[in-house]
């Protein structure tokens, strides 16, 4: 099993992600479990697929608070064993979750930009201006500085990312295979071109979950990862 692919289980609870799971059976290791599906029954199913089936889960909830309480979410959160965790990229919450994840296997990743916004989205926000590749570097510097273990960017910063002195782990979404729909994100690349950038770790959701035979995806995007 490569397990620089991660399947994103973005279905509508843990049974299907479940379902999903056995029906990608082998061919897929690492698995990560969102936002949205946290009160489908999200932890339920990292539980699951960790102890049960030997996956490695990779928990994307993008925490952001005082450190206070993102030190107390994470300190609870690792008691489940993932293996990634996402918090935003400031350096107080990635301090915060360094605090929380102490003595435990879990690596934190700092999120640098989402990957389905783009400038105009930034300054609808009032965020800094300037250009949005060399926020995410900087970001994504900011992160290294402050403890991160990785970081979460798209696939267009990887390289410049990978050469920062101390780099970590650098993990990405907005993968698309060859004649895939966007969706909702906009800075994308396909799965070869995230690895050859400097990815660690790929992640697909709807490419493979909504494909007519997801294990048959799964296949075809790892037969063009170099």
């Amino acid at each position: 099993m490569d397990d620089r692919l991660i399947v994103a289980l973005d279905v509508p609870d843990a049974l299907a992600g479940l379902d999903l799971a056995r029906r990608l059976g082998d061919a897929v290791s690492f698995y990560k479990i969102g936002l949205g599906m946290l009160t489908g029954g999200g932890l339920a199913l990292a539980h699951d697929l960790k102890q049960e089936h030997g996956k490695r889960i990779f928990l994307d909830l993008k925490l952001f608070d005082i450190g206070a309480t993102v030190e107390a979410a994470v300190r609870g959160l690792v008691r489940f064993d993932i293996d990634f965790l996402t918090v935003h990229g400031d350096p107080h919450v990635v301090r915060a979750a360094r605090e929380g994840a102490a003595g435990s296997g879990t690596r934190i990743l700092a999120v640098t930009i989402l990957t389905s916004l783009d400038r105009a989205d930034l300054d609808s926000s009032m965020l800094r201006s300037g250009d949005l590749h060399e926020l995410t570097v900087e970001r994504a510097a900011r992160a290294f500085d402050a403890g991160a273990d990785g970081v979460i960017c798209s696939p267009r910063e990887a390289a410049a990312i990978r050469a920062l002195p101390g780099a970590g782990l650098i993990v990405t979404p907005g993968v698309r295979p060859a004649g895939s729909a966007a969706g909702d994100q906009k800075r994308i690349e396909t799965p070869a071109d995230a690895i050859a950038a400097g990815a660690d770790h790929i992640v697909v959701g709807r490419p493979i979950w909504q494909a007519p035979d997801p294990k048959a995806a799964v296949q075809s995007i790892l037969a063009e990862l170099p």
